[in-house]
């Protein structure tokens, strides 16, 4: 690790520390999404990505590797020596790494779900799809980067295409698999689900632990090899609820109006039943001048009558951010006790123009109701915001640290934020 004092300001908190956790100019490395589940519970250890870029990468590419870095020493070591590694999660209690070994294409070859022991060893095969998903016509290919484990680590969901490799306008589906038996069942599918942002809730409650979050982007027709040809984003997206078997699908009350849509980046508040998302306020004329912004907006799940978004009656609608001037804030992340959220925050919406994004700390309060408070700004990360370089900053499970990523060295790498300002 490089301690990296030069990435403050006059503006940082003091005793702020910024480590750059790789530096091959050659080699790309990232976080995986702040979506996943990648610490160890402890919040001592961490999985993350070499050989890609943050949100288009190929994992087919043999460069790709999963690492595991020991924080307190700094010590990186290989996890994975696999070609098609994609979708890794570390199990609740922090002994395993699961992931699957990608060999599909749109209508045939297998995918492979396995499990090492967090230090890479013991490597096992629990559950091998190379023909039609059981009980179903459809085979399994594209899957998505993202796994999701369930809080009591015996489910693990990922999403995928469903497409015979053949016709157009496939679908895409939720892919439940039990870490017990090996069993894997097709719980939900949709042909407008292609980015679905799988997240299992955090909560340890009995029926929530159940729950997870989706994204549903409208618009789209789907081509033979799984890709959308128009990609359904501001109105046409929202975000909803369904439980593991596949029952009780709910809405999250946000965009579908004038004025408001969903971004597509959201995620539980800890492990309470709230989930937050990044909301574009603003006309079409805002969005196409790019003087709309970015507010962090918590609510809890509707029942679903239909994609009614923020016109559902009587939501809980908590703008967290709505004491603070400007908003801007895009991706983000909470701890698991669900007091902490760190974000970035996009200095400009024109791509075209130079720019750093910033990062933010903020304290929540109670759920629901209150503002969020104490709002910092803690450092510029210098990322160019193209695609492969996206900051997503995200907390270890007791909020000790965080990560992010930065092309500012000129190739995208992963940093590590130490000695965060206490909660106020």
């Amino acid at each position: 690790m490089i301690l990296r004092p030069d990435l403050l300001d006059a503006s940082s908190p003091q005793d702020l520390e910024i480590w750059q956790l790789t530096s091959d100019p050659q080699v790309p490395a990232c976080h995986i999404s702040m979506e996943a589940q990648v610490f160890t519970p402890d919040s001592k250890y961490f999985v993350f990505h070499r050989g890609v870029g943050v949100q288009s990468y190929d994992h087919k590419d043999p460069a790709h590797q999963l690492l595991l870095c020991e924080i307190e020493s700094g010590t990186i070591s290989p996890l994975s020596d696999e070609v098609g590694v994609v979708a890794p999660s570390v199990s609740p209690d922090g002994k395993f790494l699961y992931y699957f070994v990608d060999e599909t294409t749109p209508g045939a070859g297998r995918l492979t779900l396995r499990r090492r022991d967090l230090d890479g060893g013991h490597p096992e095969t629990l559950a091998v799809l190379d023909r039609k998903i059981p009980g179903t016509p459809f085979s399994f290919s594209r899957p998505g980067q993202l796994s999701t484990i369930r809080s009591d680590g015996r489910k693990l969901a990922l999403y995928g295409f469903l497409g015979d490799g053949v016709h157009g306008g496939g679908a895409y589906g939720l892919l439940v698999f039990d870490l017990e038996s090996g069993g894997v069942e097709l719980v939900f599918q949709g042909r407008a689900f292609w980015n679905m942002h799988v997240q299992y809730s955090r909560s340890l409650d009995p029926e929530h632990k159940h729950d997870i979050l989706i994204q549903e982007n409208h618009g789209n027709f789907i081509a033979v090899d799984g890709r959308p040809q128009h990609r359904g984003w501001g109105r046409g997206a929202d975000i909803h609820v369904i439980r593991d078997d596949g029952q009780n699908l709910r809405n999250m009350p946000w965009g579908k109006v004038e004025g408001e849509r969903c971004s597509g980046h959201q995620c539980w508040r800890g492990q309470t039943p709230f989930a937050i998302a990044s909301i574009v306020v603003g006309d079409d004329d805002a969005l196409r001048e790019k003087r709309s912004e970015l507010h962090l907006m918590e609510s809890l799940p509707v029942p679903h009558f239909g994609h009614d978004g923020a016109r559902t009656d009587d939501p809980v609608r908590n703008r967290l951010t709505r004491e603070f001037p400007a908003q801007h804030f895009n991706h983000f992340a909470t701890d698991l006790a669900g007091t902490r959220l760190i974000a970035d925050y996009r200095t400009s919406w024109d791509i075209e123009v130079p720019m750093a994004d910033a990062i933010y700390l903020m304290d929540l309060g109670e759920p629901g109701v209150e503002a969020a408070r104490n709002i910092r700004y803690l450092f510029s990360s210098g990322s160019s915001w193209l695609q492969e370089a996206h900051v997503h900053p995200f907390f270890s499970p007791d909020a000790s640290v965080a990560l992010f990523n930065s092309d500012e060295s000129g190739q995208t790498q992963a940093y590590l934020i130490r000695n965060l300002p206490p909660l106020s």
